[in-house]
């Protein structure tokens, strides 16, 4: 999904009104300056930042992130601190792992004597390693290049070795052979998966790995432009800095795509105010000094020499002890692309900013239908969107409002003129405009594009389990075939490699799907009023909004029905709407039977095909007003005898056969309601009637 740059529109600050940018650091940054600290240690387990003094240990929470959090403060008398780190307790094994040159040694913490037990160690070489906690993967690099790695996960499951690989390293033209560095390595964990991603700086590439429980299979390689690389990762979405370059680029990898989302842009500072604008200056409620909170211009150096990116989506500034935190620019980024179909499925696998993402997708949807763009590609759009609303249906990511799983309705028809869809829109908001909040899934559906992972939410470290490593590999997945979701979570069953995930959703997330309901409310009702001119272009489009719900087997609120009925009435295109109704392209309900007999006052073909599906429907009382109406009052009586319908007033069936002026009709209608209602002789309806009777009688014999 690459295209073209686009203005992300600033607010202040260094930015510029009109610099170009789809990453950026929002100002104010958290502030970490503390006198007599030993170092700044950030513990990406806990999501917290530790700065040690000889006494004191000061802690500030990272996630959620709040530049204005105070940081918690705790007294040691033990002695000086060298490093902090804290003990999540995940691995029933040890509780503190050392690397030295040697191998590992495995230590267990007895909390009596408070002293660490040695359980076990494991031998081999070891230049140096790279871990997170993110993935509870650490890689031991070895040889005299340092591309032999072994890997260990440290999981509830215990300690289980990986298998030895080598990595990929282009010899100079001097054939002199690089030696890799830990600065060189990276282990990211994207949609679930875990990636090592490696510098080649003599081929200037980024060669990715991703693991496997029994290999580890290299999977292409990325362009680079600098030769320092800095590598973030926000809501699944690959960031490689070029820092030399000063520009990222971006990457979504999910469906193992090698092509970059958007063109190389600027990492820039959003909301900053320069010291010498004091109007710039943000009101603080704190009551800080205003000349605390303003940055000179050469504190905020984009990619400073003294920048270290931490784990996944933090940049820690050494010299004046700054955390900022990265920030994707959604609009931006679906602004910079013409591929409407790859903007769209980009936006519906952000989760951080779900809300966003599924308002852009409507604004998107509700674009290139105004746009009159080619049918066939708003097809591939919409069929993007109802693929994606079906999968969250399917994995219980969408949180439902009935326990069925069916789409929330209202019980509004659309059934008067074009301006009625503003109402029907504005009255479904309460409904459908509400935000779903994700539900927890142990699963994993498959890899295939299109389809989204599903991460597991539990509170405790050792219950919140996320398989990563495939039990078994095959060549068909080697080279990219689609696993079934059977097959995977029958892979993830006897798996005992995990990754839990259950700090980076510290509160349930929103999902970017949208609804059926939501479809109709907010793009399909807005377009219609906007729309001018012939509206066979809307219904063609909405056919094939109802082609995709069909083949994904969603629920297609009446209302949209009611739309289509009115388009096509509109344009006396009853014989194609017959069609319509006849194929069942028109689901059967009330709201379409009755648009139906509006539709119909202009059609006499119409009209019934509406009182037909009322039969259709067993919705008898409804059935008899109409005929009533109509005139069809004999008739409506002995159809209420057959089907039992005893709820429509007698008092109507009387008006219309009076209306008439037919004395045998009305003597026969009198006569049924004397017959079959009980007590119906004492009414007054009876009483009234039966005199206007008799005075018709004695007007015929005169």
């Amino acid at each position: 999904m690459s295209g073209k740059a686009s203005s992300s529109q600033p607010s202040s600050g260094l930015s510029g009104s009109g610099a170009l940018s789809h990453v950026y650091i929002q100002y104010l940054p958290l502030r970490c300056n503390v006198p007599g600290s030993r170092g700044l240690f950030y513990d990406d387990g806990n999501k917290l930042l530790l700065s040690p003094t000889s006494d004191q240990v000061f802690c500030w929470k990272t996630v959620p992130f709040d530049p204005t959090v105070a940081p918690t403060i705790d007294s040691l008398s033990e002695g000086p601190i060298i490093s902090i780190r804290y003990s999540l307790d995940y691995c029933p094994l040890c509780d503190i792992v050392f690397v030295k040159t040697s191998g590992l040694d495995l230590f267990a913490y007895n909390s009596e004597s408070k002293s660490l037990q040695l359980v076990e160690t494991r031998k081999l070489n070891v230049s140096w390693y790279v871990y997170t906690h993110e993935s509870r993967l650490v890689l031991l690099a070895s040889g005299m290049q340092c591309k032999t790695f072994t890997g260990f996960q440290l999981s509830s499951a215990g300690i289980i070795r990986l298998p030895k690989f080598e990595m990929a390293m282009a010899k100079s033209e001097a054939n002199n052979k690089p030696v890799l560095a830990a600065e060189d390595i990276f282990i990211v964990t994207v949609y679930g998966r875990i990636y090592c991603l490696q510098v080649d700086r003599i081929a200037m590439l980024l060669h990715s790995y991703r693991f496997y429980r029994d290999v580890v299979v290299q999977q292409g390689s990325l362009p680079i432009y600098s030769s320092k690389i800095a590598v973030s990762v926000i809501d699944n979405v690959l960031l490689v800095h070029q820092v030399d370059a000063k520009v990222v680029i971006l990457y979504d990898i999910y469906a193992d795509s090698r092509a970059p989302i958007s063109a190389p842009l600027p990492l820039l500072f959003r909301g900053f105010p320069r010291s010498n604008s004091s109007s710039l200056r943000p009101n603080r409620e704190d009551n800080e000094n205003s000349e605390v909170n303003v940055i000179s211009d050469h504190e905020a150096i984009i990619y400073g020499d003294d920048w270290t990116f931490l784990v996944p989506d933090l940049i820690f500034a050494v010299s004046n002890q700054f955390l900022w935190k990265i920030h994707l620019d959604l609009e931006a980024i679906s602004a910079s692309s013409s591929e409407v179909p790859s903007v769209l499925e980009f936006l519906q696998r952000r989760k951080l900013e779900a809300n966003k993402a599924k308002q852009l997708c409507l604004s998107i949807a509700r674009t290139v239908i105004l746009e009159r763009r080619p049918v066939s590609t708003v097809a591939r759009a919409i069929d993007v969107l109802v693929s994606s609303y079906s999968h969250s249906i399917k994995t219980g990511n969408y949180l439902k409002g009935t326990k069925s799983g069916k789409t929330l309705t209202s019980g509004m028809p659309h059934t008067s003129g074009p301006k009625s869809s503003a109402d029907a829109s504005a009255s479904r908001v309460d409904a459908v405009g509400k935000s779903r909040k994700y539900e927890s899934s142990a699963g994993v559906d498959s890899e295939s594009p299109n389809k989204f992972l599903t991460f597991s939410n539990s509170d405790s470290e050792e219950d919140a389990g996320f398989q990563f490593f495939d039990s078994k590999i095959d060549r068909g997945k080697l080279t990219g075939a689609e696993t079934s979701a059977s097959e995977v979570r029958s892979s993830l069953a006897n798996n005992p490699l995990d990754i839990n995930l259950s700090e980076q959703q510290d509160s349930p997330l929103t999902s970017p799907a949208i609804s059926p309901d939501e479809m109709y409310s907010f793009v399909f009702a807005p377009v219609e009023e906007e729309m001018v001119g012939e509206p066979s272009y809307l219904v063609a489009i909405i056919v094939e909004f109802l082609r995709s719900a069909n083949l994904e087997r969603v629920e297609v609120h009446p209302n949209l029905y009611v739309l289509t009925i009115q388009l096509l009435a509109r344009s006396e295109r009853y014989a194609e709407l017959g069609l319509f109704v006849l194929n069942k392209i028109l689901e059967p309900s009330k709201e379409v039977a009755m648009q139906l007999l509006e539709s119909g006052r202009q059609n006499s073909r119409t009209r019934k095909l509406g009182l037909d599906m009322l039969r259709q429907l067993s919705l008898h009382e409804d059935y008899v007003l109409l005929l009533v109406q109509d005139g069809y009052y004999l008739e409506a009586l002995r159809y209420a005898q057959k089907h039992k319908v005893n709820t429509v007033r007698a008092s109507l069936f009387l008006e219309a056969a009076f209306a008439s002026n037919d004395s045998q009709h009305l003597a026969a209608v009198l006569r049924f309601f004397t017959d079959f209602i009980p007590g119906f002789r004492d009414t007054s309806d009876h009483n009234n009637y039966y005199r206007i009777l008799n005075e018709m009688n004695s007007s015929i014999a005169a």
